[in-house]
């Protein structure tokens, strides 16, 4: 079938919308591609019609759990064979995933960037018949971007393994950014396809007030139906929330500080209009396809251009008016300085921070490469009389510089040892069989036991056992009461993993000159949100789009300082 045949069998669509079709025959043509497109622009078709021209299967990298649920549901109802693998899966889940995604007629998988070199990916890399590699969200693959993400990095290292064109797809991404993109990602030649950042249904306002809250309010009781509004941190998201509901608005707020099923729920809520109004931090939004969304407010200045972009971008996907309300005042600014100076701790201050990391968790030199530690940001600052914000960076850069990986809020699997000598098992009087049938199963499932920390696959072990899991965690506790297993339950935490052992003092390379590049590249991005917002003559629209790289604009009519003038004539 041709890409419009494909197009109309599927999607039920008569056109592409523009750059569509060129980045589609860039691929089919076996190019790797780099397309720049608005948020709400389609770049999901730009990489799902070629996959199912090609034989084989395209392989999509997303840091988005929200946007693979979404996606791989919207495929499975036109038909289409689609399976996610994403952090929370079990091992067995995953294997499962990977075995129908090799033997099965499976067209898509979507992958995590961090599953890419995992054991049991790498085991199934050979059987994987990969037409595409789709790198989703392309701006975190590179250092100078506002979002890197270090599991990026290993994108270009599959590409030494798998011989398959790269789609990349952004929706913000600078010159500079773009061509650190496809360096990264290893293009044969480079191409970068751009489509227009115009969005002739959005109005940029921009207001200098003291008072943010009757702004808000307005916002909210002037324009009908979904809107979003951001906040800085979560305090400030339940107060905004709470105060819109006792002035009769529908709102809720939405922040990385709930449970996993409460932001599942008012992220569903919200979709569903059940809630007008989600006010949160930048935790919310990313993947969410909701095309009636009519304003998106911001409360506090952004750190970049390219966040305030995206974010700005998700009102209006259905070409309906819609408006995007930034508000700021003095206090945003002193604010921002602030965020730089606590973002970029002195290099001295992150060589003790890697220190002392390892001190908190008795690991000598020379030792602990590999290592994954639960951790928790508060205890090891109220540890070492340390401010949360400068550890928090420092880490951050930890993780940029190579020491390690720091992944927020993950879900750690039960971890199990035996610590009784083998020898001496067969002596111990266990109070039940179920206890003695389980150690057993421990034993034969997974043979290095005896020596370390194994992840357990409950669902399987619990099978095995002829339990349940909930059954099987009490068994797995009782055993540790008798001094036979070390029992770590599974939890929902930070994670660090050590990438080497432990340096010396004087031997932590923490690439100096990076470290001033990258500063200097964040004051840059954050001069331009205080311009952008500060600016009087120039039109909104046509300020962002020279950020971006978009010289050939004209005055969107419609932004704040376009009506200004409007009015002056």
């Amino acid at each position: 079938m041709t890409p419009a045949q494909v197009l109309g069998k599927y999607w039920g669509y008569d056109a592409f919308r523009p750059s569509q079709e060129e980045v589609i025959k860039s691929a089919l043509e076996g190019k790797d591609v780099l397309a720049i497109m608005p948020t709400g622009g389609g770049k999901s078709i730009c990489f799902q019609v070629p996959g199912l021209i090609a034989d084989g299967l395209t392989l999509v990298v997303t840091p988005l759990i929200a946007l693979m649920k979404d996606q791989t549901r919207n495929l499975e109802e036109r038909g289409i064979r689609a399976l996610a693998i994403h952090a929370g899966m079990t091992h067995r889940e995953v294997d499962l995933a990977l075995n129908n995604a090799a033997y099965g007629d499976c067209k898509f998988l979507y992958l995590s960037p961090e599953r890419l070199s995992t054991r049991l990916f790498q085991s199934y890399l050979e059987l994987l018949n990969i037409s595409y590699i789709v790198v989703d969200e392309a701006h975190c693959v590179s250092q100078w971007g506002y979002d890197f993400r270090p599991d990026y990095l290993k994108i270009g290292e599959l590409r030494q393994v798998v011989d398959a064109p790269v789609i990349a797809l952004t929706a913000t991404a600078t010159p500079a950014v773009a061509d650190d993109i496809m360096d990264k990602l290893g293009f044969r030649e480079k191409l970068v396809l751009r489509s227009g950042f115009e969005r002739p249904n959005l109005s940029y306002i921009v207001r200098h007030v003291e008072d943010k809250n009757s702004q808000i309010l307005n916002i909210c009781r002037g324009v009908p139906g979904s809107g979003i509004v951001y906040a800085r941190n979560r305090l400030k998201c339940e107060e905004l929330a709470s105060m819109l509901t006792s002035e009769g608005v529908s709102a809720s707020f939405y922040h990385a500080g709930l449970g996993q099923r409460s932001r599942s729920e008012r992220q569903e809520a919200w979709k569903e209009g059940r809630i007008g109004v989600m006010v949160c931090t930048n935790a919310f939004g990313m993947g969410i396809d909701k095309p009636d969304v009519r304003f998106v407010a911001h409360y506090d200045l952004p750190d970049s251009p390219e966040e305030y972009f995206q974010e700005a971008g998700r009102a209006g996907r259905d070409g309906k008016r819609s408006y995007a309300l930034l508000l700021w005042n003095g206090t945003d600014l002193r604010r921002l300085s602030k965020i730089e100076s606590v973002s970029f701790p002195s290099l001295e201050f992150i060589a003790d921070v890697y220190q002392k990391l390892h001190a908190f968790f008795e690991i000598p030199y020379d030792t602990g490469q590999g290592r994954q530690l639960k951790f928790s940001l508060e205890d090891f600052c109220k540890s070492f009389a340390f401010q949360r914000a400068p550890v928090f960076h420092a880490l951050k850069y930890l993780e940029r510089s190579g020491h390690l990986t720091y992944s927020e809020e993950v879900d750690t699997p039960t971890r199990v040892r035996i610590i009784a000598e083998r020898k001496s098992l067969y002596d111990i009087d266990l109070p039940s069989q179920e206890l003695a049938t389980l150690l057993d199963v421990l034993m034969r499932s997974y043979p290095g036991v005896f020596s370390f920390l194994q992840n357990l696959d409950e669902e399987y072990v619990a099978g095995r056992v002829g339990s349940t899991v909930p059954r099987l965690r009490q068994l797995l506790y009782s055993l540790s009461l008798e001094h036979v297993i070390s029992y770590v339950p599974a939890a929902h935490s930070d994670v660090i993993y050590l990438h080497h052992d432990r340096l010396r003092p004087g031997n932590v390379d923490l690439m100096p000159e990076r470290f001033k590049a990258l500063r200097e590249n964040y004051h840059a991005r954050a001069q331009a949100v205080v311009e952008y917002a500060s600016e009087s003559g120039e039109c909104r629209s046509r300020f962002l789009l020279r950020y971006f790289g978009q010289t050939e604009t004209t005055d969107c009519g419609s932004c704040d300082v376009c009506r200004a003038k409007n009015q002056n004539i």
